[in-house]
């Protein structure tokens, strides 16, 4: 299983990245991924996840509203749009997978992942 995340930069408050996770190594059609990403002295944070069937959606309180994930299945990549960053959103962003699919998720932190990517950094300046 292999996860890599693409799509991290240095951008201006108020403006918009869109990160890729490109999975391989797994069947991708029954799935959990999720967004995390952990800044210089913090913990980490759980930033958004997606199900196989797209009906399992979830995201932190502090992106709701801000960010999007979503998954093209043929392309085996899931997408965390990020729209109206803040300074607050710098961080190294990981995506993670676990399969199969969790029934009854309810928050990002659901889910127990074991598949990890390199993460991706994300520099807001204000």
């Amino acid at each position: 299983v292999q996860l890599v995340e693409s799509g991290g930069g240095l951008v201006q408050a108020g403006e918009s990245l869109r990160l890729s996770c490109a999975a391989s190594g797994f069947s991708f059609d029954d799935y959990m991924i999720g967004w995390f990403r952990q800044a210089p002295g913090k913990e980490r944070e759980g930033v958004a996840c997606i199900g196989s069937s797209e009906s399992s959606i979830h995201y932190g309180d502090s992106v709701k509203g801000r960010f999007t994930i979503s998954a093209d299945n043929a392309k085996k990549t899931v997408y965390l749009q990020m729209d109206g960053l803040e300074p607050e959103d710098t961080a190294v962003y990981y995506c993670a997978a676990e399969f199969p699919a969790y029934s009854n998720v309810t928050s990002v932190y659901d889910v127990q992942y074991v598949h990890w990517g390199q993460g991706t950094q994300v520099t807001v300046s204000s």
